[in-house]
């Protein structure tokens, strides 16, 4: 009787499954369990963050929708003036024969007058997202009010156009002291084109809230360095539409605004007696 002997290739395979298990890798070590109060922590670390995210992206949010309210208050003020003189313009075109011209016009020039605030040919304002009180000049011969800045540099955050700049001042400028070198941050609500005998410029446009006597309104301002002028404000007409009127007999009708770190309001008789006094040298 003949026995068959296994084959060089079985005995081959025989031994690898029977040392299959020292050719398999190592496997890394199972991590430690996590306890209840390390898990807890992590969740507490993870909610943290969250939160601080979400709120930093509100707040940004929110600041970009007060600016876009602000600027479109602005908008709808310039067009309601239009549509205001259009109706008066309709209506003079309607005016009945037997009402004599003059009279009709007191009697309209009287109507507007009592809506609109009287401004003198220079006022105080205020800017309280910045924290000052400035002089301005009420300038009807000017479309845009501009603001006297220095050091001006574009940014983008969120996606938005914003840019950066301080206050443009010199020596004799009435203004919290505090904020001479402060850094100011605001959205740009568009640029203008200004062309000079030099040439060409763009300026950025922001809206800041400003008061003046019992105005309160948000208003653009361009954006240049006026540290050579008088006046490191001025208001154009855009501001004055519907609202206010110019008297140029009349100069600072309504008090300083007043903020912390500045000086009183009663003090501003002081800066308003040189600046007469000045002007009466020339």
């Amino acid at each position: 009787m003949r026995h068959c002997l296994p084959s060089a290739g079985t005995l081959l395979l025989v031994t690898l499954l029977l040392s299959g298990c020292t050719l398999l890798p190592d496997r890394d070590p199972a991590p430690p369990p996590v306890t209840s109060s390390e898990f807890q922590v992590r969740i507490d670390r993870l909610e943290g963050a969250v939160t601080d995210s979400c709120a930093a992206g509100q707040q940004a949010r929110l600041d970009q929708q007060l600016h876009r309210q602000q600027a479109l208050s602005a908008d709808v003020r310039e067009v309601g003036s239009l549509l205001r003189q259009l109706r008066g313009d309709l209506a003079q075109l309607r005016r009945p024969d037997d009402q004599p011209d003059a009279t009709r016009e007191c009697s309209d020039s009287q109507a507007q007058l009592d809506n609109k605030e009287v401004l003198g040919r220079s006022e105080w304002i205020g800017l309280p997202g910045v924290g000052t009180y400035l002089k301005a000049r009420i300038d009807s011969g000017a479309t845009t009010s501009s603001l006297s800045a220095t050091e001006i540099t574009r940014f983008e955050r969120d996606g938005e156009n914003w840019v950066r700049f301080k206050l443009g001042l010199n020596e004799d400028d009435s203004v919290v002291d505090s904020v001479r070198d402060e850094w100011i941050e605001v959205p740009v609500e568009r640029r203008v084109r200004i062309i000079q005998a030099s040439g060409e410029d763009s300026r950025p446009v922001i809206s800041l809230l400003m008061i003046l006597g019992p105005l309160r309104e948000a208003v653009q301002f361009t954006l240049n360095d006026r540290s050579h002028l008088d006046y490191p404000v001025l208001l154009g007409r855009r501001f004055l539409m519907d609202i206010a009127v110019i008297d140029v007999a009349e100069q600072y009708l309504h008090d300083r605004p007043e903020y912390p770190g500045g000086r009183p309001a009663e003090e501003a008789a002081d800066d308003e007696a040189a600046e007469r006094d000045e002007e009466a040298d020339e």
